[in-house]
């Protein structure tokens, strides 16, 4: 189905800048919303739930795949994430431009559903700088530092089944590039078809 909301679905390797980046762009943009997903892992510093994740037992977030709620959700980094199919529907069905931060995996689910989205994978300049931001970061042990290098180089693999890649050397730079797909996406012809129906339909286009 077409909806006039555009989706982007914005995925990288943890470290990468993901969320600094969309949230940067939900900053600057008005038009864009965040999507919300589920995770049974449990919040780190000051995140709160129903802000950047809604945290869930794993008792609740079975009862959610079994009632098919979710739209994707996978394992990573030992817990699980998953993203409402409702939650999307209602968003982009209303008009709003929505994004969202999942792993690759479920990113590629997304696309199977909603065809019309925009798959953004970001990259590391390299893999020490990689490894520096999240030490930098203070979060994870070494030992969960290695397993996300090494779950880094698997998610990397598969950048070629994106639509958009941005390498977050220069933060700013990279939301300049972010930017940049999302208006470069709301003028496709498809979107635009979409999001001013009436206009095509006034104009007599096909």
């Amino acid at each position: 189905m077409d909806y006039p909301g555009n989706l982007y679905v914005v995925a990288a390797p943890s470290g990468t800048g993901k969320s600094s980046l969309v949230k940067a762009l939900l900053e600057v943009d008005s038009r864009m919303e965040l999507s919300v997903s589920h995770t049974t892992r449990a919040p780190r510093g000051q995140e709160m739930h129903g802000r950047e994740y809604y945290f869930v037992s794993n008792a609740e977030f079975d009862r959610m795949v079994l009632s098919d709620a979710f739209v994707e959700w996978a394992h990573v980094h030992n817990n699980r994430y998953g993203t409402s199919r409702k939650a999307i529907e209602d968003k982009i069905a209303a008009g709003a431009d929505v994004v969202l931060e999942i792993d690759y995996q479920g990113a590629v689910q997304i696309k199977k559903t909603f065809a019309n989205a925009s798959l953004i994978f970001i990259l590391p300049p390299s893999w020490p700088e990689l490894r520096a931001r999240l030490q930098r970061r203070a979060e994870d042990d070494e030992a969960t530092i290695e397993l996300r290098m090494k779950n880094a180089a698997e998610e990397v693999a598969h950048v070629g089944e994106f639509d958009f890649v941005i390498i977050n050397e220069s933060f700013e730079r990279a939301l300049f590039d972010l930017k940049a797909i999302a208006h470069a996406q709301r003028l496709k012809i498809a979107a635009q078809r979409r999001a001013r129906a009436d206009t095509f339909r006034a104009l007599q286009i096909a």
